[in-house]
């Protein structure tokens, strides 16, 4: 019987007994412990202490004294033969020294190495620190896996494995700058290998080219960077994580991914979602499930009305809610920051790279304004909510390979499937040449072959909200990216309509507004159309004041047109240009909403997103290295002068707030009524995709309306030719040759 190995006890005879550890120093008073203290030094049994404190005191003052330093965990039973310094530290840890001992002396643990690394000197290590071994593999009670990649398709085939066993086992990667380790598999509730691989994988797109180009089923093989202390480290790290767990030790790391710098010695705890819908751990069939649903709008009263638009939940809500979900290595979203170069007055976020580019190569990921996900706002915190949802939403539109598939063709489908060039719009022509058409590698321009209606094909439904049923359209055409071990499809997703939102009512808004934004901008673009000016001093509000004098700062003038179509809903494009210049760099970016005031906002904001880089506006070198040539030919060679649809009509009165009429409403449910009967009233149908992904929870959606534009480069008969007549844009029908020819880039 003994004081704890990790307390140090010093008696100071009539003023207390002071025991000191690590955790500090505490204080024991009295008579009675400063006679037994000197007793409990762990060469005595209870029962001679007991008889060694009755020669100066009470026994019974003796039993009362040792059980309460008993009951505060002061004293304990040690062994003659225990490593007193390894009790000292469990003791610290919050265990039982002894049973920590016995834990490890008594639970057989495999070691299993992948890759290139010699498993003797990891076992070595591990017998040097305590462990105990099994025999093999069946005997084991816990697994310690050393790999070089967490990506190792091998370890599939570990995890399928253990979890078939119910073993649990700890992952680590102890070379590299960076060592990982962490977390343990195999625990009630907890993230398995294929949760984390799937989020690792999204972080490493930039090496899908290659790795498509050598065929291989796993990660591309990386020069080992190592020195024998990191490796040491990073080992004895994992090594001393396996002891942790087998001795009992339980924290709410031990389920994340630890990685430790070894340059600064900073480490960072990377958290480990179980994904519901993981087909090794989950159920696979959530999402299809979900899909499969009719989408049913539900009352939503607005709770936010101010900044990016009219909404159920407040912009600090959002991102208390979902922030979780940002992290380099295991989120959706890999980053949230301010962009750089921001000029002072404008609110800029970043938010990663942006998948809705599906490109082939590292090059086509660079290129471009939108090769980043970002986010825009009158505030800091209305930027950096927009970065975040606006990365959860191409997240959870990407293909993921859970999502429901019909194979058929469209001839076999009859009424039910749509054909694709309903939504997407190319016109014959462009068919027929589309080999000039995508001699450049811009998104805008690309045209796809003419689809063949008696192909097989993968079809997914969406809920048409207007004929209260279900529709197919290709699944290429509603998901990024053709999901793991498919090919690529020639029919490809784009962003539009695509939206993210505190709630199903509040995302399928924000896709209806986007589809009315970018068909207002393909009618304008295209056609060259002259367009009201709106009043900038009538809206009056402090955010613009703030804006346009940022935009001063810069050399910059601005203005906005009015772009409302047919529809109603105010759309408008800001424009900016540099003042004098040669060339003027001229961005523009684009609003829509029911309140005016709002639409306003989102075109201006969207503008300060497209800014040119500020390389690019000093003119710095080779300032257009990283810019597409479509995009450098547009900064450099567009102006008002040759580009004449960019400045407002100077025959018709600048638009006000009062020009637009606003109606307010507080309900969500409201707003998308109003635009299912202004979809109605066109004869068009509102099509609505559920694409919320279960390990996320954000709602997202794909909203389609056939017939609508695109504002990228797509010539069929329709909304492009007629409606700027209607409106009395223009006396007749824009002719196929004389639209715009410089294709919208953004």
């Amino acid at each position: 019987m003994g004081f704890k190995p990790h307390l140090r006890v010093e008696v100071v005879g009539g003023e207390a007994v002071y025991l000191l550890s690590e955790r500090g120093t505490t204080a024991l008073h009295g008579p009675h412990v400063e006679a037994v203290a000197p007793l409990l030094d762990g060469t005595r049994t209870l029962e001679a202490v007991l008889q060694e404190a009755a020669t100066v005191m009470d026994v019974g003052a003796a039993g009362r004294t040792i059980a309460a330093l008993a009951q505060a965990q002061f004293i304990g039973y040690r062994a003659p033969s225990a490593d007193a310094a390894a009790e000292a530290y469990w003791e610290l840890a919050g265990l039982s020294g002894s049973g920590a001992q016995a834990a490890l002396s008594g639970t057989p643990v495999e070691v299993l190495v992948l890759g290139r690394a010699d498993a003797g000197p990891i076992r070595e290590e591990c017998l040097a620190s305590g462990l105990t071994l099994a025999a093999d593999e069946r005997s084991a009670a816990f697994t310690l896996v050393v790999c070089e990649d967490y990506l190792d398709p091998m370890l599939a085939g570990v995890d399928a494995r253990h979890r078939a066993a119910g073993r649990p086992w700890l992952l680590a990667k102890p070379c590299g700058v960076e060592a990982w380790v962490g977390p343990v598999f195999g625990v009630p509730d907890g993230a398995c290998w294929s949760c984390l691989a799937h989020r690792l994988r999204g972080h490493r797109a930039t090496q899908g080219p290659v790795q498509r180009v050598l065929g291989l089923p796993g990660p591309v093989p990386l020069p080992r960077a190592c020195l024998a202390s990191v490796r040491a480290l990073g080992l004895q790290s994992a090594v001393l994580e396996t002891m942790k767990w087998v001795a009992g030790m339980r924290y709410a790391e031990q389920a994340a991914l630890c990685t430790l710098d070894t340059r600064t010695l900073r480490t960072r705890h990377h958290a480990v979602a179980r994904r519901p819908q993981c087909p090794e751990c989950g159920d696979p069939g959530l999402v299809a499930a979900s899909v499969r649903r009719p989408v049913s709008f539900v009352s939503r009263l607005k709770s936010a009305t101010a900044g990016g638009g009219h909404r159920a939940l407040s912009a600090e809500t959002v991102l208390s809610r979902y922030r979780h979900l940002v992290d380099p290595l295991t989120g959706v979203v890999p980053e949230l920051r301010s962009a750089p170069g921001t000029p002072p007055g404008l609110n800029r976020y970043l938010s990663g790279r942006n998948p809705a580019l599906h490109a082939d190569s590292l090059a086509g990921l660079r290129h471009g304004l939108r090769s980043h996900s970002g986010g825009k706002g009158t505030t800091p915190l209305e930027a950096e909510v927009g970065a975040l949802c606006e990365a959860v939403e191409r997240y959870s539109a990407t293909r993921q390979g859970d999502e429901p598939v019909v194979v058929d063709t469209l001839a076999g489908l009859g009424d039910s499937a749509l054909h694709p060039n309903a939504c997407q719009l190319y016109a014959d022509r462009q068919f027929a040449q589309r080999e000039r058409w995508n001699r450049s590698a811009a998104a805008a321009q690309y045209v796809p072959p003419a689809f063949d209606p008696h192909a097989p094909t993968e079809w997914t439904p969406v809920w048409s909200v207007t004929a209260g049923t279900h529709r197919l359209l290709p699944t290429s055409m509603l998901y990024f990216g053709s999901g793991p071990g498919r090919r690529p499809s020639p029919i490809g997703a784009d962003s539009n309509g695509n939206a993210a939102g505190s709630s199903l009512e509040d995302a399928a808004l924000q896709g209806f507004l986007e589809v009315v934004e970018r068909d207002a901008a393909g009618l304008w673009w295209y056609n060259r159309t002259r367009q009201p000016g709106v009043d900038l001093d009538a809206f009056d509000e402090p955010w613009l004041t703030q804006v346009r004098t940022a935009y001063r700062r810069l050399g910059r003038e601005m203005w906005v047109l009015d772009l409302t179509t047919d529809f109603g809903i105010p759309v408008m494009a800001a424009v900016s240009c540099r003042k004098g210049a040669l060339s003027p760099r001229i961005c523009f970016g684009f609003g829509a909403h029911f309140d005016p005031r709002t639409a306003l906002r989102r075109a201006v904001t969207e503008m300060a997103q497209l800014l040119p880089p500020p390389e690019v506006e000093a003119e710095v070198g080779a300032a257009f290295g990283s810019v597409h040539p479509e995009l450098a030919s547009w900064w450099t060679g567009a102006t008002t002068r040759n580009q004449p649809y960019l400045v407002p009509d100077p025959a018709e009165s600048p638009r006000t707030p009062a020009s637009y009429g606003c109606e307010p409403r507080e309900d969500l449910l409201d707003d998308l009524s109003v635009a299912e009967r202004l979809v109605r009233e066109r004869g068009m149908e509102l099509l609505v995709l559920d694409q919320t992904r279960p390990d996320v929870r954000l709602p997202v959606v794909k909203v389609i309306i056939p017939g609508m534009r695109h504002f990228w480069a797509r010539f069929a008969p329709g909304r492009l030719y007629d409606i700027p007549v209607t409106l009395g844009r223009i006396a007749r029908a824009t002719r196929y040759d004389d639209l715009n020819p410089i294709a919208l880039f953004v």
